[in-house]
């Protein structure tokens, strides 16, 4: 049944030695494997997976990728651009972020980029 699988979050890769890179080290995700066709794959929390496949002509989406929910935002924004990670910032209409965090009812979230230009967040539910 599909409510037992594994997830894996496929990821369009321009150059996946730089997007190797980046999930690994700046991100801190253990590769597990590389696919026949150079996708990486890393382990990204209990039970998903991220494969970043080899697609040098494909243009990353506009729209949030994929997002980790953390328990602790702020540390997490702190550790992340310790590692070279650089987070988006906004102030228009409705949201807006301080210190990289914007605060949207029971959510926190920040946004970032990938090195191949995916939007990827960090949220914390705040009840």
């Amino acid at each position: 049944m599909l409510t037992t699988s594994t997830i894996t979050h496929m990821l369009p890769a321009q150059d996946t030695d730089r997007a190797r890179h980046f999930y690994g080290d700046q991100l801190g995700l253990r590769q597990t494997d590389t696919g026949p066709d150079g996708t990486c794959f890393f382990e990204a929390g209990s039970g998903h997976v991220i494969g970043l496949r080899p697609l040098p002509d494909t243009k990353p989406s506009e729209n949030t990728a994929l997002s980790f929910e953390v328990a602790d935002i702020s540390s997490e924004v702190h550790d992340l651009e310790a590692r070279g990670v650089h987070f988006a910032d906004f102030d228009s209409g409705d949201l807006r972020t301080e210190n990289h965090i914007a605060t949207m009812g029971h959510e926190k979230a920040a946004w970032f980029n990938d090195s191949e230009g995916n939007v990827l967040c960090l949220h914390q539910v705040t009840r």
